[in-house]
């Protein structure tokens, strides 16, 4: 129980911090007043260079994102193929607000264009010389800023476009623009600055006029051009531009080259800087003397409506802590109380998903889904770290460690519940039990790591004939088996013969040699499960042919008492 002196103990002590606090503020400004002002020059311009920075970073992933999106586009792989400059237009125009960009360029294998959606919009002209281009054509995405004599500043991104068969036949390349008046208007709402684009040490585009006109044309003082262009190093302090004082930036562009072929600037009005300070300076002074009025007059209020969530808020934490997760902390306060009830309340609920999301993949497990996997990406910090080492420690257990499949545990589940389905269905199901061919010759021969790079490689072909529903899993040593629901004897005596035939034209790969032959024989058993029938003679059938399939000669697939002869 909370002692009634306790709004007292906090009352007095916190109005003598205050009234303190607003003396020591008085002091410091009147004192630090300079100091105050230059540092908020040096914030307003740190903070107008990481967004300048941010904008071209951003503008850099959104042509990367629209290069590689657009190579990528089936319909325009396809015109690109048939050189459908028509198409071409019609598909990558609309595109632009989409991916943010300015201008994409469509060029084939020879680096002739196709399509542009920019001026000069006449085609077949080369474009090699931009190197995103020549990359793009090497089969390389790259993204550089780049120079040209349409768009003069830009950053652009080059992605190669392929055929369906792999067939490289040309190239996309995505550009945002920076040379235009709309990119410095851009600029210069978003850093509330003068913004200018030099072009070498020309200005190509500004936002600054003298008399109504503009400076464009004119060139950066030679002075900054050495440190910048020359030097290849960013540039800030003060300067006059038209007669007026700016904190001005200078940031050059550097091209594929390593040339500094443009840069950027944005000047702030040292005068509004000061301005601004000024009376945020003035404007804390009195908001502070206000402050202390309302704050001694409030006190008194949030100390009195404080108690009594904190104490409802003690008894749900106590809950918690004797591990009842399953409570609704209904403290709906906009106060630090409330975001601390907020913050229990998160605490509970990440807990219950995290058991909840546990239980459902356990069920998943158990009826041999082993690809279930835990939604981890709901979850922050040490609650995913927990999440991961879960899901890490249930795949231990339910897959195989060399081969990467689910083993014998898996099949056992996922065979049950597939046999338990198949009965409530009335549908067939059929088991191929696989088995490498003199494993253990092989594994004499070659050597026991050799036998497991073996081993893995028939799995991974084997995994090529593995249809969405079918399960593939590694018993014990070289038997692997494939459960096969809602499959008929034909179809997985089909299934069966196209795994033996992609196993037999796969080479294992081995130093000593340049490819080791290996085969596989494959007994095959097809049931409607039924009640009255067991899983124990559906697989014994299955092992049965599998010995079938060993005694008459190997690399063999035996379905029942018929075999499909290998030769």
């Amino acid at each position: 129980m909370v002692k009634k002196s306790f709004k007292t103990k906090i009352i007095i002590p916190t109005v003598v911090v205050l009234v303190a606090l607003v003396v020591a503020l008085n002091v410091f400004l009147s004192i630090e007043f300079s100091a105050q002002r230059d540092a908020l020059v040096n914030e307003k311009l740190a903070a107008n260079t990481n967004s300048l920075k941010l904008y071209l970073d951003t503008s850099k992933a959104n042509s990367r994102a629209a290069a590689v999106s657009m190579a990528l586009n089936p319909a325009a792989v396809k015109a690109v193929r048939e050189r459908n400059t028509k198409e071409l237009l019609r598909i990558f125009t609309p595109t632009h607000s989409l991916y943010r960009v300015s201008y994409y360029t469509i060029c084939d294998s020879g680096g002739t264009v196709l399509a542009r959606t920019h001026e000069p919009d006449n085609f077949g002209d080369s474009v090699l010389g931009q190197q995103n281009i020549k990359d793009a054509l090497g089969g390389k995405v790259s993204t550089y800023f780049e120079e040209g004599t349409a768009v003069k500043v830009s950053v652009r991104t080059g992605s190669p476009v392929y055929d369906s068969d792999g067939t490289l036949i040309g190239a996309v390349s995505a550009g945002v623009r920076f040379d235009s008046q709309a990119a410095v208007n851009e600029l210069k709402k978003l850093l509330n600055s003068e913004v200018t684009v030099f072009f070498g040490d020309t200005r190509i585009n500004s936002t600054i006029t003298m008399d109504g006109q503009s400076i464009v044309g004119t060139t950066l003082d030679p002075r900054i051009a050495e440190i910048v262009i020359e030097n290849k190093q960013e540039y800030s302090g003060e300067a006059e531009i038209l007669g007026a004082q700016y904190i001005t930036f200078y940031m050059p562009l550097v091209n594929a080259k390593s040339e500094v072929f443009a840069t950027f600037f944005f000047g702030i009005p040292k005068a509004q800087i000061i301005a601004a300070s000024n009376r945020s300076i003035r404007s804390g002074i009195l908001l502070g003397l206000g402050g202390l009025v309302i704050s001694i007059l409030l006190l008194f209020i949030i100390i009195s409506s404080i108690s009594e969530p904190i104490i409802r808020l003690s008894g749900e934490m106590d809950r918690i802590a004797n591990g009842n997760l399953n409570i609704n902390i209904d403290i709906k306060s906009d106060d630090e109380v409330g975001l601390l009830a907020g913050s229990f309340q998160k605490v509970a609920d990440t807990i219950h998903t995290l058991l909840d999301e546990i239980n459902v993949m356990i069920g998943e497990h158990e009826k041999g889904n082993t690809d279930y996997c835990l939604n981890t990406s709901q979850f922050q910090g040490d609650y995913q770290t927990l999440a991961l080492s879960i899901l890490k420690f249930a795949s231990f257990g339910m897959r195989d460690q060399l081969t990467g499949i689910p083993n014998r545990r898996s099949f056992d589940n996922r065979l049950n519940w597939e046999w338990r389905k198949a009965v409530r269905e009335t549908t067939p199901l059929s088991l191929l039990i696989i088995d490498m061919d003199s494993f253990k010759k092989y594994g004499d021969t070659y050597g026991h790591q050799q036998g497991d790079v073996a081993l893995q490689t028939v799995v991974k072909a084997v995994k090529q004939s593995v249809r969405p529903t079918d399960f593939i899993a590694r018993l014990d040593g070289d038997e692997i088996v494939l459960l096969l629901p809602s499959t008929d004897s034909g179809s997985a005596a089909g299934i069966a013969e196209k795994v033996r035939m992609d196993v037999e034209k796969t080479l294992v790969p081995c130093a000593e040699l340049s490819g080791v032959k290996v085969t596989v024989s494959i007994g095959v058993s097809t049931q409607i499960p039924a009640p009255d029938k067991t899983v124990d003679r559906f697989i014994s059938a299955a092992d049965a042919a599998l010995f079938k399939a060993r005694e008459s000669g190997r690399n063999k697939v035996v379905v029942g008492n018929e075999s499909l002869s290998i030769m």
